[in-house]
């Protein structure tokens, strides 16, 4: 049900076809004149054609990023400069905020609410955060044991950084990797999820209207096996910074030995939410049910893992079942939705694939389990899924199936729930609903997890480091910890004598 006002906010920018890519601070076509389409996951429809990126577009992109980097205006900015671009950058991102919540839910399904709510101010917000940041990057002074010594260091830029953001949360994860790359005095090749690149490019157009100098942002849409590769791979980019699959986040990896780029990965997840008897249980109901059906299930923090209790364990999960049987599922643009599709065909059957494998593994569906028809047949949706019967080695306990399908396990221990929420190959994000306060700490300790979040659920700041252990990546985003991931120290010694 896309509405008159929907279509009057995104007219503008949709209305130009194709929508083209930044490079060098111009609006191109890509080289090979190619294009590809971006669909509503709502209905299955096109949105629009986009320049199709591959390898020479990359090359143009890092050309012109170099150049940006090495002379120019960007280089001789002060950071007091740079601060005050990135403000503004995040102020014509409130100036568009309907504008950008509606390409966002359009382009990705999410609910229009949370669009609104969630995924334009904490993109906003992290510019206007890592603008702070541009005058506070320092080095120190090291009293050093040989005398007659002035021993000190600078934290520098890298230089040209490589930057793929997937699909789930495009405008916000584009914010993730721009604003502290920038506030640190780096060139930037921005590669958008070809299922996603309307906010990216449009974020894009805001930059150049902040004053950023050309070359400086580049922003090149194209499929992962191409553009994405292509980046990854180039000789002359200093830095990939990687958002997605931990199976492509291998790949990069392996790409980036050709010159022993560096590397950030923030990559899967499996997460545990664990529910002790001594628990609200109601707002543990209510934040389990966040946990697993927040953006679809597509967040790679999602508590996919529900651990409960033998106590409560029947009384919770008939909560569960039921709730999501209720959710209203629906295109994000009506304001009523709770849960909307997921991106794309290939994900719809990849997760109900899942279900299906649970199935013939012992697990039964509590709720949910089926796809959506009805007005609704021609998108990408399924219904909020509740599996019950589950053991620790099936399937769908064990692999990450990003999607609405949360797994219930039951458990008696402290130390048994802890030791099974860590049997994971991942260690991204956590969850514990207790009222004791001495259980809780004791299981942020236990838990091998990046983040573990104790009576709630996916809370994010810009100020908060964020990152996974084991294979859910490696390096941290956002927060004080990211500006080690995009700058370098060189110690100087200057002889007193």
């Amino acid at each position: 049900m896309t509405t008159s006002a929907s279509e009057t906010i995104e007219s503008a920018f949709l209305r130009q076809q194709p929508v083209k890519m930044l490079i060098g601070g111009q609006w191109v076509e890509a080289a090979s004149g190619k294009t590809f389409e971006t669909l509503n996951p709502a209905t299955g429809k096109v949105l629009a054609h986009v320049a199709e990126g591959d390898a020479e577009d990359i090359n143009r992109a890092v050309a012109a990023a170099r150049k940006a980097f090495e002379s120019g205006p960007w280089p001789k900015m002060t950071p007091s400069q740079r601060g005050r671009l990135l403000w503004r950058v995040a102020e014509l991102i409130e100036e568009h905020a309907d504008e950008l919540a509606m390409l966002e839910t359009l382009d990705n399904g999410k609910p229009i609410k949370y669009s609104k709510a969630s995924d334009v101010p904490l993109t906003a917000d992290h510019f206007r955060y890592f603008a702070g940041w541009a005058t506070k990057i320092e080095g120190e002074t090291i009293p050093v044991s040989i005398p007659n010594m002035l021993t000190y260091t600078l934290r520098e830029p890298l230089g040209v950084v490589g930057q793929i953001i997937p699909w789930n949360f495009p405008m916000q994860m584009a914010s993730w990797k721009l604003a502290p790359a920038l506030a640190a005095g780096n060139t930037v090749i921005l590669k958008p999820a070809e299922q996603t690149p309307l906010t990216a490019l449009r974020i894009g157009e805001l930059i150049c209207e902040a004053g950023f100098p050309d070359g400086v942002v580049n922003i090149v849409p194209g499929y992962g096996h191409t553009a994405g590769a292509a980046l990854a791979a180039h000789l002359d980019v200093d830095k990939i910074a990687f958002t997605g699959s931990t199976e492509v986040g291998k790949k990069i990896l392996q790409a980036s030995a050709g010159n022993l780029k560096k590397i950030t990965l923030e990559l899967g997840g499996k997460s545990p939410n664990i529910i002790f008897p001594d628990a609200d249980l109601k707002w543990a109901v209510r934040g389990a049910l966040t946990a697993i059906y927040f953006n679809s299930g597509q967040i790679c923090t999602a508590g996919s893992r529900l651990f409960v209790h033998q106590s409560i364990y029947d009384e919770t999960i008939s909560q569960m079942a039921e709730a999501a049987a209720a959710m209203k599922v629906g295109e994000g643009v009506d304001p009523a939705t709770e849960m909307g599709p997921v991106i794309t065909q290939e994900q719809l059957d990849r997760v109900s694939g899942y279900i299906e494998t649970g199935r013939r593994e012992g697990a039964t569906a509590r709720a949910g389990g089926e796809r959506v028809g009805g007005d609704l047949a021609d998108g990408f949706f399924l219904r909020p899924t509740v599996l019950d019967q589950v053991t620790d080695e099936m399937t769908v306990a064990r692999e990450e199936i990003f999607g609405p399908v949360v797994v219930a396990l039951p458990f008696e221990e402290i130390e048994e729930v802890a030791a099974r929420a860590n049997r994971s190959i991942y260690g991204l994000a956590a969850g514990v609903w207790t009222s004791d306060i001495k259980k809780a700490h004791k299981m942020v300790s236990l838990l091998k997890s990046g983040v573990v979040w104790v009576n709630t659920y996916n809370q994010f700041d810009a100020a908060a480091p964020f990152g996974g252990y084991r294979q859910s990546g490696y390096g941290r985003e956002m927060g004080h910890a990211v500006l080690d991931a995009y700058t370098q120290i060189k110690t100087a010694w200057i002889n007193l004598r």
